[in-house]
C-alpha cells in the first residue's frame, strides 16, 4: 500500500493489494501544511471534460420544432425561458449550470462530393468532437482530426492513471463493412487520439469497473473473486482501516462515503449480472438479446455508466471522458417516453407535427438521464467545490434535423462551470452559419488550452454574459 508522501497525503494516493487498487478522492490531508484548501484543490487539478454524443439530432432541429423552441429556448443571455415543451425541461433544476448553445453547424459532416451523398449517418459521430472531414475510405488509411477530449487528455491527463476513458451504450456490427465507403471507425468512435487513431469504447459496466479499480493480478483472479461474491473492498479492509486511522474526522467521513459509493456500484453490477444470467426466473429483460454483462434497460445502463464516470472523476483517475449513448440508425425503443416508435424511425418524421412530437418525446426522455448525472456531480465534493463546478460536460449532436440528414442548427449543451470557464444560466444563440467548432475553441481556451483554431472554426463564440455583444 502506498499513500503517505512527506507530511501530507499525495493526490495520487491509492490503497490496494493483490492487483486491485483504489485511487482516493480529494481529502484535506492532501493539502500541504500552510496552504489553503481552495488554492491546493483548484490549482493542482485542471478542469475535467466529459463529452456525450446524442446521435440523430433532435426534433428542435426541424423548422417546425425550432419555431416552437423544442430545443433552442425563447430569449437569449440569462433571460431565456425553458418552456413546458422544451427538451431541456428535465434539466431545469440545474439551470445555473446550463449553457445552451443553439444554431451552430457541423459543416464537416456534410457531403462535399456526389459519392458522399447519403453517408451522413456513417460519418457524423467522428465529426462531432473533431469538427473535421473524414477521409472516405474502407482501408487503414482513414483520416480525420484529433478530438477535443484527446487534446484535453494530452495536455492535462498525462499524470493520471487513465489519460482518457471511452464509453458507449450500444454495440454495432456492420458485418465487416460500413456504407458509402466509410470505415466503420467513423461510425463508432467519438475519440480520436490522432487523425488516424480511433479509440474503442467500453460497453460493459463490469469492464469499466475493473479498468478503474482492478480486482486481481489476472483475469482468473478476477473471475475467482467474483465467484466468491465478495466485494473488491473486502480484500482491502486492513489497508482501508490503517489509512482511515491516519485521517481527521471529516476526511474519514468523506473516505467512507466514497468507498460506500464504490461498493454500491459494484453491488449493482453483481445484481445485474445475476439477473441477466439467471435461467430460473427474475424480471424479463427489456433487451433479452443483449450480452449478459449489459443491464436489461437503457436507464439502468446509463445510470451505472454515469456512476462509474463520477468515481473516475472524483478520484482524478481521468480528466477526459467520451460517452456515446446510442448509434445512428438505432432501432431501440423507449416506451416510457410516451411512444413505441424506434428512435431512428421517429427521427424520420416527414415534417408532420404529430410525428415530430413523437420524436421529441424520445429526445426529452433521453435528456432526462442527464439529470441523474448532474445531480451526482453536484453532490460530489472535490476539495472546496462540487465536481460539477470543476467539470465541463459537452452534450450535443453532429446532426440537426435527422429527417433531412442535415447538419445545421445542431443541438449543443455545455454543463458545469469548468473551474470558471462557463458561467451557466446562459443561452447563446449563434448567428446563422456559425461553426460548432467556434464554441469548442472558446470552451477549450477557457479550460487552459491555447487554440487559435479548431476544425473548421472561423473565430470564437462568446459563452459568458460579459463577453457577449
Amino acid at each position: 500500500m502506498k499513500f503517505i508522501t512527506g507530511k501530507h497525503l499525495s493526490r495520487r494516493a491509492f490503497i490496494g493489494r493483490m492487483g486491485a487498487g483504489v485511487a482516493l478522492p480529494f481529502l484535506s490531508a492532501m493539502v500541504p501544511a500552510g496552504r489553503a484548501l481552495a488554492a491546493s484543490s483548484d490549482a493542482s487539478t485542471p478542469a475535467r471534460l466529459v463529452c456525450i454524443e446524442e446521435s440523430m439530432g433532435c426534433a428542435g432541429g426541424s423548422d417546425w420544432g425550432h419555431a416552437r423552441n423544442l430545443f433552442a429556448p425563447q430569449g437569449t443571455g440569462r433571460d431565456f425561458v425553458i418552456g413546458n415543451d422544451s427538451q431541456l425541461k428535465p434539466l431545469e433544476a440545474f439551470r445555473d449550470y446550463l449553457t445552451v448553445v443553439s444554431s451552430t453547424d457541423c459543416n464537416m459532416a456534410n457531403p462535399f462530393d456526389a459519392d458522399q451523398i447519403g453517408g451522413d449517418h456513417d460519418r457524423s459521430t467522428a465529426v462531432f468532437l473533431t469538427q473535421a472531414m473524414p477521409k472516405q475510405t474502407q482501408g487503414s488509411d482513414m483520416e480525420i482530426g484529433i478530438s477535443i477530449d484527446q487534446l484535453h487528455a494530452q495536455r492535462f491527463g498525462q499524470d493520471t492513471v487513465l489519460p482518457s476513458l471511452e464509453l458507449c451504450i450500444e454495440e454495432i456490427d456492420r458485418g465487416g463493412g460500413c456504407a458509402y465507403n466509410y470505415h466503420c471507425a467513423y461510425t463508432t468512435s467519438l475519440a480520436w487520439a490522432t487523425p488516424n487513431q480511433p479509440l474503442p469504447a467500453i460497453r460493459e459496466p463490469r469492464a469499466v469497473f475493473e479498468r478503474l479499480f482492478g480486482a486481481g493480478d489476472s483475469e482468473q483472479d478476477r473471475i475467482e473473486r467474483r465467484q466468491t461474491d465478495k466485494s473488491m473492498l473486502d480484500w482491502m479492509l486492513t489497508e482501508v482501516d490503517r489509512l482511515s486511522k491516519s485521517l481527521g474526522a471529516a476526511d474519514r467521513v468523506a473516505l467512507n462515503e466514497y468507498l460506500e459509493h464504490i461498493r454500491e456500484v459494484e453491488r449493482r453490477i453483481q445484481l445485474m449480472e445475476a439477473r441477466s444470467t439467471s435461467v430460473t426466473g427474475g424480471a424479463e429483460r427489456a433487451m433479452p438479446e443483449a450480452p449478459s454483462g449489459i443491464p436489461g434497460t437503457w436507464e439502468e445502463h446509463m445510470q451505472l455508466m454515469f456512476d462509474l464516470q463520477v468515481l473516475a472523476l472524483q478520484s482524478d483517475m481521468t480528466r477526459a471522458i467520451t460517452f456515446k449513448t446510442g448509434f445512428d440508425q438505432s432501432n431501440r425503443t423507449f416506451p416510457q417516453s410516451g411512444t413505441n416508435k424506434s428512435i431512428h424511425g421517429a427521427s424520420h418524421h416527414g415534417n408532420v407535427p404529430d410525428d415530430i412530437m413523437d420524436f421529441h418525446k424520445i429526445n426529452t426522455f433521453r435528456m432526462g438521464a442527464l439529470a441523474y448525472f448532474l445531480e451526482k456531480m453536484k453532490n460530489t465534493i472535490d476539495g472546496d467545490a462540487s465536481l460539477l463546478d470543476k467539470t465541463a460536460i459537452v452534450w450535443g449532436s453532429p446532426m440537426g434535423d435527422p429527417n433531412l440528414h442535415n447538419h445545421i442548427r445542431c443541438p449543443l449543451l455545455l454543463m458545469g462551470h469548468a473551474n470558471g470557464a462557463l458561467e451557466g444560466n446562459m443561452h447563446v444563440a449563434a448567428a446563422e452559419g456559425t461553426p460548432m467548432a467556434n464554441a469548442f475553441v472558446t470552451l477549450m481556451n477557457g479550460m487552459g488550452h491555447e487554440l487559435d483554431s479548431f476544425g473548421d472554426s472561423n473565430g470564437a463564440l462568446a459563452l459568458k454574459a460579459g463577453a457577449m455583444v
